[in-house]
């Protein structure tokens, strides 16, 4: 299932390689196929190994949400092996998910996403020489602080895990750290200190309460225009520019959105299960299906391999799922098209259907009424879903929007750390047994199933959030939910479809796109663009 360099950046600007191609017609995408284009197989290397492999073999799947990796492939042993989660392991876990994420949203906004406004297609937009003075590469007074600042919460990941990325300190039972009250006192005035040099000062312009009194599109418009500084800040900004050149208007995608989420109130999992996972979760797990909400059930979640360079056909549940290659060239005859699987989610009385995970996909699922008490209940994307619909703007600004959220969970949790309590409790290790790990990386659902029998892994399946959004068609013929999003793009510039660059990365996948344009009507390739230039 998994791509070479599958994680390392996302579609365009660093690293992997995903071709997607394009037919256009009268300037109109009409049809998108997405191709991964590499193999690395880490099902069939963890397969016969030790249960604890997926521990330090998965996190090394991604060199920018390692972290994420770690956390899920944890879970994913906990629930195998029945273990006892002491409540500061559990919180411990919670701030180093948070702080992986809170670093990633200024790297992708500023190095990854916003560039493309610098584009000279719209030189003649009113806001373009702001938008250069703020967000040219490298040079831009906001790219340059947002990019620096962004390593201030791998810093304090480092001091809770050891190292960032690649960090290995999360075991079943618990955490292998055991952070002092200096380690909580410096992590807590690192955030803050990033909060007030970037978050609050120049993103915001106002504090993260003032901005998460925000709860409806209504609002967020009166808050951009209610004092100079907010008017001013790099988020007012990318909302004025961003609504100027159309980005509200197209990369729709399924209208479908599912999460798994993130973040254990620790009093409810202490003893991690897969039944008891949803009732524990502070940011929710769920389904949105375009119209009604449903749980999330991980036993409805399959992966079709039909146009996929693999064996057969068909979709598995990952318990029963199988990652047996074939020779690229002798699969395109049977109409295969990616190395990437396709995954599905079966709703009652519609079948497997594609879902968007990400950012969209959790605010739409915190915005569900039945909150408990411990969960996060937030109105604001159900309200600007309703107003704006899905789009590269909504999914951007979703992802924006968790920056002041995820700031608050993270410092509350450092302050609920019970220093001379235990982070560790030595489980028994099973030798039988199926386990499911799930976490909310920063780009969407990122989970594990693993099967151990004879006291080694029998099967380990890995789905990603770039494969839930990049993956192919499935037996239906059902275009994935970044196919979807590409179809109905009008291109104003054959010579550089910086819109397709726009699509791809508001969904922020990691891999790198190789774009060929045709035309519907003849056939004739009309140019060949590498978008993963950082200008």
């Amino acid at each position: 299932m998994a791509v070479q360099n599958m994680k390392i950046s996302p579609l365009g600007r660093v690293e992997g390689d995903l071709d997607l191609r394009v037919t256009i017609n009268d300037g109109v995408v009409t049809d998108a196929w997405t191709e991964a284009a590499m193999f690395r197989g880490f099902e069939i290397i963890l397969k016969g190994k030790d249960p604890q492999a997926g521990l330090i073999m998965t996190p090394r799947i991604c060199g920018i949400c390692g972290g994420s990796h770690l956390y899920k492939s944890a879970y994913a042993l906990d629930t195998a092996w029945k273990t006892t989660m002491p409540h500061n392991a559990t919180l411990v876990r919670n701030i180093a998910q948070g702080c992986e994420t809170l670093l990633s949203i200024p790297r992708w906004f500023y190095a990854l996403f916003a560039i493309d406004f610098v584009n000279k297609n719209y030189a003649k937009a009113a806001g373009y020489e702001e938008i250069v003075r703020r967000f040219a590469p490298f040079v831009g007074t906001g790219y340059e602080t947002g990019v620096t600042w962004s390593s201030k919460p791998a810093e304090v990941y480092a001091i809770l895990g050891g190292q960032w990325p690649h960090s290995s300190f999360m075991i079943p039972g618990g955490v292998m750290s055991a952070p002092t009250l200096a380690d909580v006192t410096r992590s807590i005035a690192i955030l803050d200190w990033w909060a007030d040099a970037w978050l609050e000062k120049q993103f915001l312009g106002c504090s993260v309460d003032r901005w998460l009194e925000n709860k409806t599109w209504q609002d967020i418009l009166a808050w951009m225009d209610e004092n100079e500084s907010q008017h001013n800040s790099d988020m007012a900004v990318f909302i004025r520019f961003a609504l100027e050149i159309g980005l509200d208007k197209y990369g729709r995608g399924p209208g479908a959105f599912l999460a798994t989420g993130t973040f254990f109130d620790p009093a409810l999992y202490t003893n991690p299960t897969i039944e008891g996972r949803n009732a524990a979760l502070i940011t929710r797990s769920g389904i949105y299906d375009g119209q009604n909400y449903h749980d999330f059930d991980q036993a409805n979640v399959r992966e079709d391999h039909t146009h996929s360079f693999f064996r057969g056909e068909g979709s598995l549940h990952p318990f029963e799922g199988v990652t047996d290659p074939l020779d690229p060239e002798e699969a395109r005859k049977q109409g295969k098209y990616t190395w990437a699987k396709a995954p599905r989610y079966n709703v009652s009385g519609k079948g497997n259907i594609p879902m968007e995970v990400g950012p969209l996909a959790r605010q739409i699922i915190a915005g569900r009424s039945d909150a408990a008490a411990h969960q996060d209940y937030d109105p604001l994307f159900v309200d600007v879903l309703k107003e704006l619909g899905p789009s590269i703007f909504t999914r951007s600004l979703a992802r924006l929007h968790e920056a002041p959220k995820y700031f608050k969970l993270v410092k509350g949790w450092l302050a609920s750390l019970k220093l001379n309590d235990d982070f560790y409790t030595k489980p028994t290790e099973y030798t039988e047994g199926k386990g499911f790990g799930s976490t909310e990386a920063a780009r969407g659902a990122l989970s594990d199933w693993i099967v151990l029998k004879d006291g080694k892994i029998e099967n380990y399946q890995v789905i990603t959030p770039t494969a839930w959004n990049i993956g192919p068609m499935d037996s239906s013929s059902t275009h994935g939910p970044m196919e979807q999003s590409f179809i109905g793009t009008t291109i104003k510039d054959m010579h550089d479809p910086v819109e397709l660059g726009h699509v791809a990365r508001s969904f922020d996948s990691c891999l790198v796109c190789t774009v060929h344009a045709y035309d519907g009507k003849t056939g004739k390739e009309l140019s060949k663009f590498q978008v993963n230039n950082m200008c």
